[in-house]
């Protein structure tokens, strides 16, 4: 699970607030799906905490509030290159296969030793050094210092430098360690990554990174397939598969992402997340723009991490030309710290930005794709890819605009919509992948769930050694709450307890299994 800094970090990246969509008079597209999010009906009386909403989703927890914690100053540099630079060919397998020179600074005053690795984002380990005199602060390139374990690419004591065989750009991180004492490694054992990290795990004081990128086919042009697989390896999510036929990319995932879930949410809807193994989202590789938008009461994309993207709505089919705040997920508080929720099929997905997921991801930054509309093109941040802001007007009605490489993109926002709202692009709607609600041996138990009037406080959302998710929450002075446990020996299928405002307060269990 995400460490707290990341929790701390996506709360402080959440943006609230609302705006006007862009006006218009053409006509529109819709398509309707009664097992989509549908959950979130109009709440009423929950004028109070609405307005809270907006000013919680931009701050932190109060946990978080009234943290004294001071931000780490230990930093990894390098002479040679900048984060998130190219690496120069010097350091590749094109050049003079040195290990790169690299600098530190800001390390914990009690640190005896400090390690080196460098890897992917697939956790090939290209680079391990440790045993470093805890006064060394710089290292030349090529040095050798310390000992050096294996690398995984042939498991040589060695600096084995990048050598990407397909085109596109390929990440490479460097991570320093300050260590609190000398790692107890034999001799005489094979150190690798796993080895390593085990022995360091009780000693670690703080870490620090470098990324950088390896280009060695600047001229070949990737195709629509390879894109969408980058999009993915380059963000750092292995548990992520990308597949291609002739007609379609598919990002195949559980829809359970690997960061905070469900915490900050006011507005709840008493659903939990709960996996949703071979979610197969459908890219098509043949990008057409459409001369009609296209809305979906479903989901319009897919996040890098395999979490299915929706409009900025929860209450049915949107009007495009006339933002409307009494649907707004964000607005109303039905939004969690990063950007999403679980829907009707106790399904989690995105409504906003998926700040949590951008701050985990290793190629982070504007030029960075978030994931891809279900008409193939890809989304964006709130800047253009070369840094650049966007300017107030540029965005059309669907969130987007034109661009040199894949003929149009969509872009992420603070303001509404945040995400695209509709799809610019030709989309079969009718092959589009849904999650249904659960199976269960007691169907009525989560099958009319609404949002508590007034809202709900203090939901904490927490998942357990053994599995098992909790989240509770407070209604009008009195608390309430969804657990369930994996069944053994029952793949997909859970054990559920729930006491909810929408059946009464009642506690009730039964099996569900997707």
């Amino acid at each position: 699970m995400k460490q707290l800094f990341l929790i701390i970090l996506c709360s402080l990246l959440a943006a609230c607030g609302s705006g006007s969509s862009d006006s218009g008079t053409s006509a529109a597209t819709t398509q309707t799906d009664t097992s989509s999010d549908t959950s979130n009906n109009a709440q009423n009386d929950t004028n109070d905490s609405q307005n809270d909403t907006n000013d919680s989703q931009g701050d932190t927890s109060d946990d978080s509030a009234d943290d004294t914690t001071q931000p780490s100053t230990f930093s990894l540099t390098s002479p040679a290159f900048n984060n998130q630079e190219a690496l120069p060919t010097s350091y590749t397998c094109d050049g003079d296969n040195l290990s790169p020179p690299l600098n530190w600074t800001g390390a914990p005053a009690n640190t005896q030793e400090y390690a080196i690795s460098m890897a992917t984002a697939a956790n090939e380990q290209h680079w391990l050094v440790y045993n470093i005199n805890g006064d060394i602060q710089t290292m030349a390139a090529g040095a050798s210092i310390g000992t050096l374990g294996n690398n995984s690419v042939n498991n040589e004591q060695a600096y084995a430098p990048p050598c990407p065989q397909a085109p596109g750009q390929h990440f490479f991180t460097f991570t320093l360690y300050a260590l609190s004492d000398s790692p107890s490694l034999a001799q005489n054992i094979t150190v690798d990554r796993d080895t390593f990290l085990n022995a360091i795990d009780s000693l670690t004081l703080d870490t620090a990174t470098l990324t950088v990128s390896v280009n060695r086919f600047p001229d070949v042009a990737l195709s629509a397939c390879e894109q969408v697989q980058q999009s993915v390896s380059n963000a750092g999510f292995n548990d992520v598969a990308v597949t291609c036929d002739n007609e379609y990319a598919y990002i195949t995932s559980d829809t359970y992402p690997d960061h905070d879930l469900m915490n900050g949410i006011t507005g709840s809807n008493e659903q939990i997340p709960v996996p949703a193994p071979g979610y197969a989202a459908p890219i098509p590789l043949d990008r057409q723009l459409s001369g009609t938008p296209t809305t979906i009461d479903a989901a319009l994309g897919v996040a890098v991490n395999g979490v299915p993207i929706y409009d900025y709505s929860a209450q049915g089919e949107l009007d495009l030309y006339q933002y409307d705040p009494k649907v707004d997920t964000k607005a109303l508080g039905q939004l969690d710290n990063c950007g999403g929720h679980a829907g009707r099929g106790d399904d989690y997905h995105y409504h906003a930005a998926p700040t949590c997921m951008i701050a985990a991801m290793q190629n982070q930054g504007d030029d960075a794709i978030l994931g891809w509309g279900y008409d193939g093109y890809p989304l964006f941040g709130h800047n253009n890819p070369d840094g650049s802001e966007i300017a107030e007007g540029t965005l059309d009605l669907c969130h987007g605009q034109t661009d040199s490489e894949y003929g149009y993109r969509y872009h992420t926002s603070d303001q509404a919509p945040y995400v695209f709202q509709c799809l610019m692009g030709e989309v079969n709607t009718q092959i589009l992948p849904r999650v249904a609600p659960l199976s269960s041996d007691n169907p009525q138990m989560r099958a009319n769930l609404t949002p508590p009037q007034g809202g709900v406080s203090n939901l904490q959302h927490t998942i357990l050694a053994d599995g098992t998710r909790s989240m509770t929450y407070t209604h009008q002075g009195t608390q309430y709450y969804v657990n369930y446990t994996p069944i053994s020996g029952q793949e997909n299928c859970y054990l559920f307890e729930q006491k909810t405002v929408s059946n009464g307060g009642i506690v009730e269990t039964g099996t569900l299994c997707r």
